[in-house]
């Protein structure tokens, strides 16, 4: 992977842009949905919110813990996380409009006292060693170019024995050359980084001071959300388009339907613990 800082200016056009449409068509839990089985006919929402209480469960503040989210969006996993847990939560994004927008939803909530957010680069954090007790990355680790420094960087800013969670699309080797063409149109296209696996991420967390790392793959549960994602879209088609243009509308109705047929393409989470020995 590349060592300099992300183009972020990139990264934040495109969640300013296609991003927001999404947004619209799928909901403010702009994550991928958790379904326990092929008879469960959950919705969105709540498929989502299922997602978002299993990162909970594994990261597992306690009530006024701090909780660092890394990739905040719009806040609405943030505004979960709050509303089960108690916690005290800073929410990072590279996009200026989303900081507004979550600032905003949590003063609907009335959650503005346990929930700041700010515009910040994960690869260069603007905190002082030790100042969180947690934190969580859900699908915003992919398009973190050195994803060691941004690990090194969140090591850096938890306190020793502090958790962190991460959720993130990976690929799945061996690859054929349909999984390898989709990943490199998202790529292109999103500006995602290379995508992980599953040994590539166990090896840097170890290699950035974590311990205890528990990598589980619910592919299975998740790959739903490509289709459901894909016929969303669709279904608001025109509508959409007149927001950001006929072209990435349709480029992605076709991309997630592709990626939802590809078994090179997984989904893990993943929970580990700073090393309690460890010092800044």
């Amino acid at each position: 992977m590349a060592a300099e800082i992300s183009d972020v200016g990139n990264v934040a056009s495109f969640y300013e842009g296609l991003g927001q449409v999404l947004n619209i068509a799928w909901g403010e839990n702009l994550h991928y949905g958790y379904w326990e089985d092929d008879a469960d006919d959950s919705t969105v929402e709540a498929a989502t919110a299922r997602l978002t209480d299993l990162l909970i469960s594994l990261l597992d503040p306690a009530p006024g813990a701090g909780v660092l989210d890394i990739g905040c969006g719009v806040g609405k996993p943030a505004l979960q996380l709050v509303a089960a847990r108690k916690a005290r939560v800073t929410g990072i994004t590279i996009s200026d409009v989303e900081v507004k927008q979550a600032t905003q939803r949590a003063a609907e909530a009335g959650r503005s006292d346990l929930t700041t957010f700010r515009n910040a680069d994960v690869q260069d954090l603007p905190f002082d060693d030790d100042s969180f007790d947690g934190a969580w990355a859900v699908e915003s680790l992919l398009h973190v170019p050195d994803r060691g420094r941004a690990l090194a960087e969140t090591a850096r800013v938890l306190r020793p024995g502090g958790r962190l969670v991460i959720a993130d699309t990976v690929q799945r080797p061996p690859l054929d050359a349909e999984a390898r063409a989709v990943l490199d149109a998202f790529r292109t296209s999103y500006h995602v980084s290379a995508y992980a696996t599953a040994d590539e991420y166990r090896g840097l967390l170890t290699a950035n001071g974590f311990v205890d790392i528990d990598i589980r793959d619910i592919s299975d549960k998740v790959v739903r959300t490509g289709m459901i994602m894909a016929d969303a879209v669709e279904a608001r088609r025109d509508e959409l388009a007149r927001i950001d243009g006929p072209e990435p509308v349709d480029q992605y109705i076709g991309l997630m339907r592709r990626a939802a047929a590809s078994p090179g393409i997984g989904y893990l989470v993943i929970a580990a613990t700073r090393d309690p020995a460890s010092t800044s």
